[in-house]
């Protein structure tokens, strides 16, 4: 019998080891060994850490910045006018007039942070929010600004932000994942799909787990078939059997992640669905949510936020919330704030769904005393522009939109930069993308400088060759 011989074995045998010699560049074993710290060892934080773990609250489709929170005064008194200025190639051109914001601004809290009537239950958290009005991206398209807002690079194959946190602080919870994407009802993907919570060139534990809320269970094949004690049986021989082909594979780093997460996947088998049990939660929980909301899409939501309250509380390091389209005003499946037309309708009901249940999030969070250790993130690929395409939408603005955050480390009641008095460019203080995940890396304990990945020939890094911290809205 002959034995088996593996690929690098066959490249070692032949063409005197040459074959070998010029893969070697190109096997990840080789190219992909990390500067920042040992895979093996236990990651730590360059300095104390503000916050501990972070959710994304992601509005795919691109919220118009001047109908939730950037007031143009100017922009009321000019509707119905011709554009003043330059105007940009738009995704569509077909640009009309300036439109005003159909959506009243007023000022809330101790700060006067003026919030929109689109978001009234957020507006009671004015004080804790701090919104950056000058946030900037260099792409206007929705799966490249999708993939550039998660992974600092408009294409494919870079890791997600949630990818590169996992992989520079590791994990606070053994039996659940380090990274998790909460979907429900009918909410797929933004364009770009599943890879923009990906692990790119990193290894691949630091992937995203996806968990759809609102189904049972709540991640496919994670309720075992077996009785316990045949699990046990099985799971222990897969062990020994693991373990022996990653010692004769050399303990290959792919080999390795792969282990790892079958070996998180089988741990989840009694995590999740305890975390999914929300029959603990008193009705008072469930009103301030709005779980029980006559409005599918917001009911679902809903019960992505106090889930993610509670992979907080169990430790998960990133935990990102998906929307629900509402199949009207323009909006679809992966990008439902996507308004290039009847912008009004579209946006209420979006902001319908994710207002009540944000707001009841940063709340109950505060209450339990963990909002000063989560960070939490709102934002979207680009805005939208004060003036109309057709009639009565907005095409991608992502010359000056707004973002917010708040929680660890954030300076509540603060803005940060401005947009021109149309809300179209941003003229003080632009942010980038690279700002915003330098800034949220920093209150993590980490020097996004620091935190890096050789690949493809170089150190790479989620905040690339930019980035500079937010110190501003910092506290």
């Amino acid at each position: 019998m002959i034995d088996p011989c593996t690929r690098r074995d066959l490249l070692r045998l032949t063409s005197s080891g040459f074959g070998l010699l010029a893969a070697s560049a190109l096997l990840p074993g080789n190219t992909r060994r990390p500067r920042h710290h040992d895979e093996r060892a236990a990651p730590q934080p360059h300095f104390p850490p503000r916050a501990t773990s972070v959710i994304f609250l992601y509005m795919s489709g691109g919220v118009s910045h001047i109908d939730s929170f950037d007031d143009k005064p100017l922009l009321r008194r000019l509707h119905g006018t011709r554009m003043p200025g330059k105007v940009e190639r738009t995704m569509f051109n077909d640009n009309g007039n300036l439109m005003a914001s159909p959506f009243p601004f007023t000022r809330h809290g101790d700060s006067g942070l003026a919030i929109s009537s689109l978001f009234p239950e957020l507006a009671r958290c004015a004080d804790r929010l701090a919104v950056v009005r000058s946030m900037t991206s260099s792409v206007s398209e929705h799966a490249q600004g999708n993939w550039f807002c998660h992974t600092g690079f408009p294409f494919a194959g870079h890791p997600s932000a949630g990818a590169w946190i996992h992989y520079g602080l590791g994990s606070r919870n053994r039996d659940l994942p380090g990274f998790v994407v909460l979907q429900s009802g009918n909410a797929v993907a933004p364009h770009g799909g599943r890879g923009l919570f990906g692990n790119g060139f990193l290894p691949a534990q630091h992937q995203a787990s996806f968990l759809t809320v609102d189904r049972t269970p709540a991640v496919d094949h994670v309720e075992p078939r077996e009785s316990p004690a045949a699990q046990r049986a099985r799971l222990a021989y897969l062990a020994a059997a693991d373990a022996e082909f990653s010692a004769a594979t050399g303990h290959d780093p792919a080999i390795e992640a792969a282990i790892r997460n079958l070996e998180t996947a089988a741990r989840m088998q009694t995590a999740v669905p305890e975390l999914c049990d929300l029959a603990g939660e008193p009705p008072s929980v469930r009103a301030l949510y709005g779980l029980d909301d006559p409005v599918p899409q917001k009911a679902a939501y809903a019960r992505q936020c106090l889930l993610a309250r509670r992979l907080v509380e169990r430790g998960v390091r990133f935990i990102e919330l998906s929307c629900l389209s509402h199949d009207i005003g323009g909006g679809n499946g992966a990008n439902p704030w996507d308004q290039h037309g009847e912008l009004e309708r579209g946006h209420r009901a979006m902001a319908h769904q994710v207002d009540q249940p944000i707001a009841a999030l940063l709340l109950d969070l505060e209450r339990r005393g963990l909002l000063d250790q989560t960070l939490v993130v709102c934002a979207g690929e680009f805005g939208r522009t004060p003036f109309t395409q057709g009639q009565n939408g907005r095409d991608h603005d992502p010359f000056g939109f707004s973002i917010w955050l708040a929680g660890g480390g954030i300076r509540g009641g603060t803005v940060l930069g401005a947009t021109d008095d149309l809300g179209y460019r941003a003229v003080e203080q632009p942010q980038t993308i690279y700002d915003l995940w330098a800034t949220v890396q920093h209150l993590l304990g980490i020097d996004h400088e620091r935190l890096t990945f050789l690949a493809g020939g170089r150190e790479q890094r989620l905040t690339d060759v930019a980035g500079h911290v937010m110190f501003p809205i910092l506290a």
